[in-house]
């Protein structure tokens, strides 16, 4: 991945990171890894443990940044989500997966828009 697409995708978090702040998520933390993969964000909406991936686009000409969101990435973010709860003694709380879609409209300025409850377990 080029120096630029790293940056962006920086950018991006950051603003999804400003975005969910402003509608209430607490971020619990960010970039969480594990064996099978990553999630973005991971933040708590009134007790739930909701864990967010975000997608950053410059523009559609690849599709919406919702549809980036395959089945096999889904059962990736499930599975890192479980060890997020393993190792943090947390699995008896409830918890929902959102994606946030960013896209640059113009340059240094982004379109912003989150998919509450996105796919189910």
């Amino acid at each position: 991945m080029t120096q630029k697409r790293l940056q962006f995708g920086r950018e991006g978090e950051s603003a999804a990171i400003t975005f969910l702040k402003k509608k209430g998520y607490r971020i619990l933390e960010k970039n969480f890894r594990s064996k099978v993969g990553e999630i973005d964000i991971i933040a708590e909406q009134a007790g739930v443990v909701v864990f967010i991936e975000v997608k950053a686009r410059s523009d559609h000409e690849f599709g919406h940044p919702f549809d980036a969101l395959t089945p096999t990435k889904q059962k990736k973010i499930v599975q890192t989500a479980q060890s997020f709860l393993a190792r943090k003694r947390i699995a008896d709380k409830p918890m929902r997966f959102d994606v946030v879609a960013l896209t640059s409209d113009p340059p240094n300025s982004w379109k912003i828009e989150l998919l509450e409850n996105a796919f189910q377990v």
